[in-house]
């Protein structure tokens, strides 16, 4: 699992089943707010009831959603943790600009009398119950992928994919088979000289099999690990309509590498881990480094800040199916005979965006493996038509700022 903060795109082009780009659809496009607080929510869960459809908002609350005709939706379904669900009514016409207002469900936790028990305890039945709360099939997933580089408070760096992801079935708690394979990407590099750093590290578009934290055991979720952390009980939240534990963890033992700190969200009455935030424990320089850095130009010297994570998981008909994913690696690098060094910021995101059952996986020469960097098609940022039907994350205002400077770079 890694990334190219200086990618070098090659050819992975061809899906399993490419989906139908001329397909009538059509788009709601808005913001997400708190209705009392008014303040834009980032990484609110927007999908169509009964479909695999959906997206999520931008750190700037703001969302866009498109969906075939022929699936004949009603509504949309916005959700997110402390707030009740909200539908948005749709009539088989394009929504503009509207605004969702979320109502927080914290009157309702107070009504609500919690007994829960040892908190460790509650993680071990959640990963006992896995292959029950988990899709019991094989799986190919369409997600969008975004990858951006800051040198500073600069773009130096955007990428952006569909991906077809193929996940086995989750009972077996093994990611060999679960594979990555690039659609559709484009991206925009800085044209300075001084912007061609080569540092690679964890990320990349495989962050869709090996931070998936419910089927990967190896990153946080084995039974043999979980001594090596203090749990605690936190305060319960609504998720989806339904309450959920907040159990945090932090590290309790000192191993040759680093560990984790971070929350998990379980469901009170299935026991299925909807959430996950956590990051890498910077206790140790070193072994934070060890846990990132694949590889780096001689004589540079790197310095992790921040490796954070978010994992989404979102249950429908009973079923549990991995929603969104967020990294966030913040680094420092300075050559030794320099005397000022330079703050990096790579953040990569992927969202599902629809799904369905199969037999079939993604060949094993036409997947993206931890050896590649990431590719695409045509690298293409002026086709304003670039995605077609597909649903992607919406840029945010800066992002979009940062697109059209690259752009200009360009000419």
């Amino acid at each position: 699992m890694r990334f190219f903060l200086i990618l070098m795109f090659i050819g992975i082009t061809s899906p399993i089943e490419a989906q139908e780009e001329d397909d009538n659809y059509i788009t709601i496009h808005g913001v997400v707010r708190d209705k009392q607080s008014r303040k834009l929510l980032e990484y609110v869960n927007v999908s169509v009831p009964g479909t695999n459809i959906g997206t999520i908002t931008n750190s700037d609350g703001e969302f866009s959603l498109k969906i075939k005709e022929s699936i004949t939706a009603r509504h949309v379904e916005i959700s997110h943790i402390g707030y009740m669900n909200s539908l948005i009514a749709i009539n088989g016409k394009d929504l503009s600009d509207i605004t969702v207002w979320m109502n927080p469900n914290t009157n309702l936790l107070e009504e609500i009398v919690i007994r829960a028990g040892n908190p460790r305890t509650i993680v071990e039945e959640a990963m006992k119950k896995v292959g029950d709360n988990y899709s019991p099939n094989s799986n190919l997933f369409t997600g969008f992928y975004r990858e951006t580089a800051q040198k500073g408070r600069r773009y130096i760096n955007i990428s952006e994919a569909i991906i077809d992801i193929y996940k086995t079935p989750y009972k077996e708690r093994n990611v060999e088979r679960d594979r990555v394979q690039i659609y559709k990407g484009r991206k925009l590099l800085s044209q300075k000289a001084n912007d061609t750093l080569i540092v690679k590290l964890l990320g990349g578009p495989n962050l869709s099999v090996y931070v998936d934290i419910v089927k990967n055991p190896d990153l946080l979720l084995e039974p043999a690990t979980l001594p090596h952390y203090t749990f605690k009980m936190e305060e319960s939240v609504m998720l989806n309509d339904r309450l959920h534990y907040v159990i945090s963890f932090t590290p309790a033992a000192i191993l040759p590498y680093a560990l984790y700190y971070g929350k998990l969200y379980i469901d009170r009455e299935r026991l299925s881990f909807s959430q996950a935030e956590f990051s890498l424990s910077m206790d140790d320089r070193n072994k934070a480094t060890e846990a990132v850095l694949r590889k780096k130009p001689f004589g540079l010297r790197f310095r992790p800040l921040e490796v954070s994570f978010l994992v989404t998981y979102k249950e429908r008909d009973g079923i549990s199916y991995l929603s969104y994913i967020r990294n966030e690696v913040r680094f420092r690098c300075d050559w030794k005979r320099k005397l000022f060094g330079t703050n990096y910021t790579i953040l990569s995101e992927m969202v599902v965006t629809d799904a369905k059952k199969t037999d079939t996986t993604i060949p094993y020469r036409e997947s993206f493996r931890a050896n590649q960097s990431l590719s695409d098609k045509v690298a293409d940022f002026y086709d304003d038509e670039f995605w077609g039907a597909y649903n992607i994350i919406e840029p945010t205002e800066s992002l979009q700022s940062a697109v059209n400077k690259l752009k200009k770079q360009q000419h």
